[in-house]
């Protein structure tokens, strides 16, 4: 394995703390430097965030400009730095306007994409120990991860226990009526309001002009039907949409649906080797968690190392420090052959 060189990464908005941290740590140890393009939106954070990143690769390598950005980050510089010449490879973790214009520059392009991961629980499922990990991984920094819960997807069997219990675990069932009113703010015109994706569940229920309990709830849920847009909309609150359908079956032709072909992330809670298998295979993603909260699959209470740009347009899947090295072949022949 080789380094690329320097490797242009482009950083979101709604996580942009730990993927500037994650990309930085796996691009310096496969040998790379890195151009960091933040997002306008998270411009402060990132700018310090980057800043403090170059320092400790500093005092740790003696090297300067390991780690580097642009002091005024805009779309027209992320398009420079893409062009540029000195630039060998693009790692992109936003949405796919960005990755089709990485796509676009003629560079090998690491690219991450949207999510909007379904949750399954069957009937025999740990209803406890789901009901934890669901509300664990869906209020995650406010469900701000591309790999959070989205939506809950519960065979009917047990969809009244599997409430009772989230509620148990401080999540708070909306009625329908505030489930209406809620959307109606939080999902103008089907779309996520930009103004309210990451806000605390507090903040959301404030924003409705609904009450906000004296004990903060740490997410929201509610019933819903399928076509819902707090389903098929990737909202980026912690707005859990809950789902109930007749069987296994019915769940897992939902949960194709709701995914969306995207391949991202799905998650499922069973006691059944068989059923996980299947839905594994069914929904194709790069990332699926069985019996666990969303963020195992990246490295947090999970197997594996830690990640924070999945690359599933580009094929890498779960990206680590081996993604941003070249896999070079030495042959040396005759003389040295012991044949």
């Amino acid at each position: 394995y080789s380094p690329f060189g320097v490797i242009g990464a482009v950083a979101p908005s709604t996580n942009p703390t730990e993927t500037i941290i994650n990309n930085s740590i796996s691009m310096l140890a496969a040998g790379n430097s890195v151009y960091f393009s933040p997002h306008p939106g998270a411009k402060k954070v990132s700018l310090t965030l980057i800043a403090r990143i170059e320092e400790i690769a500093y005092r740790c390598s003696g090297i300067r400009n390991l780690v580097v950005t642009v002091a005024e980050p805009t779309f027209e510089a992320t398009q420079q730095m893409m062009a540029h010449p000195l630039i060998a490879v693009l790692a992109i973790t936003g949405g796919p306007g960005i990755v089709a214009m990485g796509m676009k520059s003629g560079k090998k392009v690491i690219g991450a994409g949207a999510g909007n991961p379904p949750c399954i629980v069957d009937e025999t499922a740990d209803l406890v120990k789901a009901a934890e990990d669901i509300i664990s991984g869906a209020a995650f920094d406010y469900n701000l991860p591309c790999i959070a819960e989205k939506s809950l997807i519960v065979v009917a069997s047990v969809a009244d226990r599997l409430i009772q219990q989230m509620q148990d675990f401080d999540a708070l069932l909306l009625s329908p009526q505030e489930t209406d009113t809620l959307r109606a703010v939080c999902l103008p015109d089907g779309a996520a309001n930009k103004k309210l994706v990451g806000k605390s569940p507090a903040e959301l229920l404030a924003a409705a002009g609904l009450a906000v309990p004296s004990r903060p709830p740490r997410l929201l849920i509610a019933e819903v039907q399928a076509n819902d847009p707090w389903v098929t909309c990737e909202q980026l609150m912690p707005v859990l949409p809950i789902v109930r359908v007749a069987d296994f079956d019915s769940a897992l032709a939902l949960a194709l649906r709701v995914e969306e072909g995207l391949h991202h992330t799905a998650i499922m809670h069973s006691q059944n080797v068989s059923r996980l298998n299947l839905a594994a295979r069914t929904l194709q993603t790069s990332i699926f968690v069985k019996n666990g909260p969303s963020y195992a699959g990246i490295g947090v209470g999970g197997e594996g190392f830690t990640t924070f740009t999945i690359a599933t347009p580009t094929g890498e899947g779960t990206t680590s420090a081996r993604t941003f090295a070249r896999l070079r072949r030495c042959v040396l022949t005759n003389g040295f052959s012991i044949r």
